[in-house]
This record gives C-alpha cells, structure tokens and sequence, in this order.
C-alpha cells in the first residue's frame, strides 16, 4: 500500500453542480453558485462579506491593494510562511519585515512584533499556521495602538476559531484557501477575501472586477458599468464555485474525519514525546484545531531527513514544510528579519508533516507503525 501525503476531498456530489454549470453555458465568475459559496461563507464565519477569489495569492494581493499598500510601507509577518504571504505584498513595493515564531505554536511571536514596528509600519499580517490561532487578543492590541491593519493570512484555518470566532474575521481583511491540499477545494485551486468592515466592501468588489463597478451595475445600482479604480481579474470560474459549494456542505463532515485521524495520530504518538523523542502539535487553550495537518518535531535536521528517508522506503509519503522567507534570496532584497532568529530556522528544520487526508483509514496505523519502528530502531 503506497500512501500519499494528499488526498483532495471528494464528498459525492461536487460532479453534479459542476454538470448544471455545464448545462447553464454560464460559466464565468460571479454566478450562482458562486453567490451561494459566499453566502455560506459568510453564515459560516460572521464576516461582513465573502469574495471568491481564483486563489489565497490572489485573496492577499486583493486585500494589499485594497491598503493602497505602496513604496515605502512596511508589512510585519512571520518568516514560517509561505512565499504569497510576502508576494502579495512586495508586489505593490513594501518592505516584509520578519519576526520570530512562537516555538509552541509556529505562529507568529506579539512580543516580537512590537519591536519591529516603525512609523513606515501599515500592516501585520498573521499566519494561522496548522489552523491554530495565532495570539489573535494581542495583536489586534498591538495594532488598535499603533493604528495597523490586520491581514489575517487563514490559508489553512478554514473552521476553526479563536476565542469562539471564526479565523479570518477577527482582522480587517481574512484569506482562506481553496487548494487541493487544504481541508476543502474548489477543485485543485481556489481562494477567499473575507471583508471585516464594512467600510471597505465597495472598493473590494471593484477591484476584484478588474477596477469596474459591474457588480454595482449586476444589481442595478447603476445604468452601466465603466473603469472607476484600478483592479485586476480576481474571479474564480462558475465551475470553480460549483466544486465548492459541494465542499463547503460537508464542511463539518470533512473536517470531523480529519480530526478523527489527528487525534490517532496524536493518541499513538504520545507516547515517544514522553519519551523525549518528538514533540506532538500543542493547541493553545483560546484555539480551536481544525485538523488541517499533523506535525511532528524532531530532534534535529538529521533525524528528519531519516524518518523522511524510512517512510520513503516503506511507500509513505511524509514531508517537510516551508523554509523560512528570510533566508531566501528574495527574502533577503525584498525584507529583513529583526530581532533575533531564536526559533524560526531551528524549529522549522525540525518539522515534519505526516500525511493526512479527508476518509483516511487503515493508511493511518501504517504510518504510525513505521514512525513507531523507526524510533525503535533508532534506540537499538
């Protein structure tokens, strides 16, 4: 049995909604079903509004033109990331400032934050990392005193909360993503922009399309549509939305056998961080977990690199995740990293993700018995 590290979910009607699409021959952006995933969107998480976007990239480069982000603006985040977090945002000519994570979580670190802003400073940008929240309290502190807008990047946070609300709405701006490697797709790629004040859902809409005020126009507010802002295409198809909206039903029931196989995992697994061997994932008592990945930590990059090596050779599929942003080329031209790098690089070289998918099965005590056998022999 060779196991991979993905699955994308499949829930049994995503093929139907995307045959009506096909039947309609209306297949464009901003139709039916992309109005239904919205509303649900926005039912689902309390948000002012919800726009689908073709990705996450595209849902944070939405939000930093919506900052009129420029040359000269300063953008905090962490370095554990994923290189759109930074993209989005250097395009428009900011410089990323880099600090340090919280070991136990992988989130971005609120003590380091307040030493990195400058009066250049415009925004934070908060990655949930793993679908945990991050310090959610303590930034929007942070930013409340310093007049910051917050980008919360929810890539892999969709259902879960911090403190009884929805990740993504705590900020003024929220990104999911609909990637096949998330916990629900818009079939292989796919985004949101979720909207937190009200004062900015206008301009959101016309810069989503392409800088018009056509969907002003769609709903009769206006005679005729024309070219009011700059914008760009950030649409996703009809066929895109109807994949979606499949998804987004089973919500609860994808994201409940998801969490069903972490806590095997974390159940079976227990045992070797008792041992000093791994350390398991740790959910902060204000987070919720939705699941979104299972993490181990390692001794050092060696061990890694081995275990990778022996699940490997036994048809498993295990990876490592990003490499930190501050250490890459475009990294070191585009921003820089203050204060000191105590667990950024260090942890990260020591994480490993094991795979985790919606209805895995017999598949997950395969894993874990290789990692089990690997720890074994490590001691023999």
């Amino acid at each position: 049995m060779n196991i991979p590290f993905n699955k994308a979910p499949v829930v049994g009607n995503e093929a139907s909604y995307i045959n009506s699409v096909i039947s309609s021959k209306k297949m464009c952006g901003g139709g039916l079903y992309s109005k239904k995933c919205e509303e649900l969107l926005e039912e689902l998480t309390g948000t002012q509004k919800a726009l689908l976007t073709p990705s996450c990239t595209a849902a944070l480069e939405l939000a930093a033109l919506m900052l009129d982000i420029t040359h000269g603006d300063e953008v905090i985040m962490p370095s554990y990331t994923f290189v759109s977090t930074a993209n989005a945002f250097a395009l428009r000519g900011a410089k990323i400032i880099f600090v340090d994570v919280d070991p136990k979580t992988m989130n971005i670190d609120p003590k380091r934050i307040e030493a990195a802003i400058t009066p250049n400073t415009k925004a934070i940008v908060p990655v949930h990392y793993a679908g945990v929240a991050c310090d959610m309290d303590a930034i929007m502190a942070l930013a409340s005193t310093y007049n910051l807008f917050v980008v919360e990047d929810a890539a892999q946070a969709i259902g879960s909360y911090h403190s009884g609300k929805a990740l993504g709405t705590i900020g003024h701006f929220g990104t999911f993503s609909f990637h096949e490697t998330k916990n629900i797709t818009s079939g292989g790629e796919g985004g949101a922009l979720l909207v937190n004040d009200e004062s900015f859902i206008a301009r959101a809409e016309i810069i989503r399309e392409k800088g018009t005020n056509r969907s002003q126009f769609f709903r009769g507010s206006v005679d005729k549509y024309s070219w009011v802002d700059i914008g760009s295409s950030y649409l996703p198809s009809e066929i895109q939305a109807a994949y979606l909206y499949g998804q987004l039903l089973n919500l609860d029931k994808i994201n409940q056998s998801r969490f069903k196989s972490w806590n095997i995992y974390f159940e079976h697994l227990a045992y070797l961080e008792e041992e000093k061997s791994i350390t398991l994932p740790f959910i902060p008592e204000y987070a919720t977990n939705n699941a979104h990945m299972f993490y181990i930590r390692c001794s050092d990059l060696k061990q890694r690199s081995d275990l990778i090596n022996h699940l490997k050779q036994n048809g498993i599929v295990a990876v490592f995740h990003y490499i930190p942003l501050h250490s890459s080329r475009a990294g070191k031209e585009l921003g820089e990293f203050i204060g000191q790098d105590l667990y950024t690089t260090p942890e990260s070289e020591k994480l490993l993700r094991l795979p985790l998918y919606f209805d895995m099965q017999e598949e997950i005590h395969k894993v874990i018995e290789q990692v089990r056998l690997f720890f074994t022999s490590e001691k023999s």
